[in-house]
């Protein structure tokens, strides 16, 4: 480059011909862009350029404008301290420098006076007399005692691909470094495509006999040869490619890939040659310096782990001072610790998420790494499957994954990931591996050692616990005392329990707390069944989780006037199945350890015990309830079939008695009939006023009663000769009523009548059911000597399933006493014998009923009246 007074007054001049607010020559170096000189541009305004040129979009922007060879310009944010509203961009041909320039708005005039000023700024290629490669070697080994790493291999590498794109015109370039038998590209020109490629020799031939011959290759488009070299990087318009190795005595360390349009002349070629053979020594020199640095480095690092890792007093501050030390060492914060609880059925992984360590707990089954417990080989991110679930972190492409196992048993892992490629040495690999077995004893130690503190800690709380609600049987109040007590003794911000109802819905819960205005809060918000958020999840896989950042997970379901920093939450099982969740909060985050948790999942195994009793007693009492439906039931059965059993037997006795009455009245009827004749004829003779016309009135009047007697049995053994119509049971009702409405009033009873207004009709013989009930209110109004009141009501009643109508007769008088209501429907037997009772009419009643397929039911307190009910199945 020119002297760097030249630089500065170039820039200054074209900058004061033009108006700009500022320029200044940026250069492109290990992927970065840096200022070199600059007009006008402060310190600080050097930091923003920068910053600014870093962003993905404008870095591919001016690196497009480097590529093409172009100038370009594009709008600076309104908020931008660099005072400009355009940025210039003007590429030195051939190199990775280009001009920028800050202004208002540069005319055409002033845009192609910068573009001079940028050609001006290139050196002259110096075809005859090139600058001597030995020169490049020595700038190589040059310390920069300012830098961190004086004898830095990347900026060397950066350095030496910057002298050979210097020395021929090329369209792009890539320089790369032996490792085993393949070359990893460490730096490129204008092929950001190869960034970090790993070139493997055996997949390429040409690479192959490059090795073997140690000699350059290059290849024309068109040739054979050309499907075989490295495409990645090149342009359509590629017409050559060249690759020259860097040789030390019979070994290659490095090559360097170079193409571009047109052919490559032998003269060039000679001088890329004599370069690389003056680079080489320097080279090496450097390789060896950075092994040597990284071996220090790796003891360095094993020194800091004995004395800051390894005195960590609990798993959180050894995982945050692993994470740091491995950030330092390999420059990533792509890291992931996994361990195994006691019980081995979740994992607890330590993560960096947003720049902070977060601690979730994880189920084993289905974790990426699963694959790492059962094996004690390390894995490399670039020989896992595609179906092994990694990288664990997005966008990562290279990995190292190394099983911790203790006595010969798998107790977690460790993982480091980076977004370069090929990150990792087979030294790196070595040193983790070294690192994880350190690692595996301490944190397995450590983690015994606070699960037993904290077990020892809360026991006495958890009996206090479990004390009060080890006798209750009611799920709901399970809930609510658990998650009271919680907060009382834990002394938790919020506390939840929720427990799954006979569907497996989570309908059942209890909220408590130190602060009752966020429980009122969190009862309003929370709705059921419970879905959802972290405790939702929990539920449905049945795996428990400690969120450090409830931010950061998009489970995490807010509560209306609460904001939680933290969550931990853990399923209540039995067996597997899950019956409820233990959900903690608060507002803080980090707020939760793993001891907490274990504590929360002991008194879970507790509570599920209680649950599970208190079902099982719920299921107990349901079963008496059943048991006594049961029972009740079959009492009704029975004394339904009591009753039936003793209707058929009444059936049987009036059927027996209905025969012997139709032969008794055909016995009695003649005789009867001549004696009533002859007593009438007898009393016709006789004169007015002979003494034996009282008498013989006497024996005409018994002699009509005897005939009445004996008409009664005939009806009665007739009973079943009817003639049936579907008929409206409340006419009936109202013809009795008509009949006897007169000797209701005269014997002082007070009739109520309640009939249905849409009462269906019946099949029946009206005359027979005018009997019945005439039959009713007879004995009704023999009940009531002194009066009183008769209700008659009609409904519609079912029976056994069967649609039908009732009648009942209700009335206030003296009652029928218990020990003998079984026998009133027997023939011939009365309460009324001297008052002329035959003992028939409830038995032609029953009769008449039974014969329509119907019943009839009475009800009676000795002093509290009676009830006939008679149903008559619908017609």
């Amino acid at each position: 480059m020119p002297e760097t007074a030249v630089i500065n007054s170039q820039l200054k001049e074209a900058s004061q011909l033009t108006g700009a607010a500022w320029s200044a020559l940026v250069e492109q170096e290990a992927g970065k862009w840096r200022v070199t000189e600059q007009y006008r541009l402060g310190k600080k305004s050097q930091s923003v350029l920068v910053k600014f040129l870093e962003e993905t979009e404008v870095n591919t922007w001016l690196s497009g404008a480097l590529s093409g060879g172009v100038s370009r310009s594009v709008s600076l944010p309104a908020s931008t301290p660099l005072k400009a509203g355009r940025l210039y961009a003007f590429p030195l041909p051939g190199m990775s420098h280009v001009v920028l320039v800050g202004a208002a708005q540069l005319s055409l005039t002033a845009q192609r006076i910068w573009r001079l000023a940028a050609a001006a700024m290139r050196p002259e290629t110096r075809s005859a007399e090139p600058s001597p490669a030995s020169s490049v070697a020595a700038s190589l080994l040059m310390p920069d005692l300012n830098a961190e790493s004086p004898y830095d291999l990347p900026r060397a590498i950066h350095r030496a691909l910057d002298a050979f794109i210097r020395l021929v015109p090329v369209q792009g370039a890539w320089f790369a470094i032996r490792r085993a038998d393949s070359l990893e590209i460490r730096a490129q020109w204008n092929a950001p495509a190869v960034a970090d490629l790993l070139l493997s020799m055996d997949a390429h031939s040409l690479l192959r006999r490059m090795n073997r011959n140690l000699t350059p290759v290059t290849v024309q488009r068109g040739d054979a040869l050309w499907a075989q070299i490295p495409h990645k990087g090149l342009k359509a318009s590629t017409k050559a490619w060249i690759c020259v190795p860097l040789v030390i005595g019979q070994r290659m360390i490095g090559a360097v890939g170079m193409w571009r349009s047109f052919a490559f002349k032998a003269e060039e070629w000679k001088r890329l040659v004599d370069l690389a053979n003056q680079i080489a020594p320097a080279l090496e020199t450097l390789i060896t310096i950075a092994e040597m640095a990284g071996h220090l480095r790796r003891l360095a690092m094993l020194n800091d782990f004995a004395l800051t890792v390894s005195t960590g007093r609990s798993l959180d501050q050894i995982a945050r001072r692993m994470f740091a030390l491995l950030s330092r060492a390999f420059g990533t914060e792509l890291i992931m610790l996994d361990l195994f609880s006691s019980n081995e059925q979740v994992v607890q992984e330590y993560r960096m998420e947003g720049g902070n360590l977060v601690s979730i707990l994880r189920g084993t089954e289905g974790h990426p790494i699963s694959r790492l417990f059962s094996g004690d080989q390390m894995i490399r991110l670039s020989e896992a499957g595609t179906d092994s679930g990694l990288p664990l972190y997005t966008g990562a492409l290279s990995g190292i994954y190394v099983p911790l196992r203790l006595r010969g048993q798998p107790i977690g892992a460790l993982s480091v990931e980076s977004r370069r490629r090929n990150a990792f040495s087979p030294y790196d690999e070595s040193l983790l591996t070294v690192l994880a077995s350190h690692l595996a004893s301490l944190a397995d130690y450590t983690r015994v050692r606070e699960e037993a503190e904290g077990r020892a800690r809360n026991l006495g709380v958890i009996h206090e616990v479990v004390q009060q609600i080890v006798g209750l049987t009611d799920p709901r109040q399970v809930a609510e005392a658990t998650a009271s007590l919680l907060a009382r003794y834990f002394s938790y911000e919020l506390t939840a329990v929720f427990i799954a109802d006979e569907n497996g819905d989570l309908t059942i819960g209890g909220l408590g707390g130190v602060s009752p205005n966020v429980v009122k809060r969190a009862m309003k918000s929370i709705t059921y069944p419970l879905r959802g958020g972290i405790a939702g999840y929990v539920f449905e896989s049945g795996r428990g989780l400690l969120v450090n950042d409830v931010l950061q997970d998009e489970r995490y379901t807010p509560i209306k006037g609460w904001q939680a920093g933290s969550e931990m939450c853990v399923p209540i099982r039995d067996a597997s199945k899950v019956l409820g969740v233990i959900n903690v909060e608060s507002s803080s985050r980090n707020a939760f350890t793993h001891n907490d948790y274990i504590a929360l999942e002991s008194l879970a195994g507790i509570l599920a015990a209680v649950i599970t009793s208190a079902d099982q007693y719920q299921r107990l009492q349901e079963t008496i309830y059943q048991l006594r439906e049961t029972e009740m039931e079959l009492n009704a059965r029975m004394e339904a079939q009591r009753l039936a059993e003793n209707r058929l037997v009444q059936a049987a006795k009036l059927a027996a008695v209905g025969e012997m009455a139709a032969g008794i009245a055909h016995e009695l009827n003649n005789p009867l009939t001549s004696v009533t004749g002859f007593a009438e004829l007898v009393m016709n003779d006789l004169p007015a006023d002979s003494p034996l016309r009282a008498d013989l009135d006497l024996v005409i009047r018994e002699a009509r009663r005897a005939r009445d007697v004996v008409r009664r049995l005939l009806d009665f053994a007739r009973q079943s000769e009817s003639a049936r119509a579907n008929a409206s049971l409340n006419k009936v009702v109202e013809d009795v009523v008509a009949l006897t409405r007169h000797l209701l009033h005269t014997n002082g009873v007070e009739l109520l009548l309640h009939l249905q207004d849409d009462l269906p009709w019946v099949s029946m013989d009206e005359n027979q059911m005018k009997q019945v009930l005439l039959n009713l209110v007879h004995n009704a109004l023999q009940a009531m000597p002194d009066g009183g009141k008769l209700e008659i009501r009609t409904a519609v009643s079912s029976k056994v399933g069967r649609e039908g109508v009732i009648v009942s007769v209700r009335d206030s008088g003296v009652g029928i006493p218990p020990e003998i209501q079984t026998r009133i429907f027997e023939p011939f037997f009365t309460t009324k014998a001297s008052r002329g009772g035959t003992g028939l009419g409830l038995s032609v009643t029953y009769g008449i009923v039974s014969a329509h397929g119907g019943e009839i039911e009475l009800i009676s307190q000795p002093g509290a009246g009676s009830t006939f009910t008679v149903w008559l199945p619908k017609g």
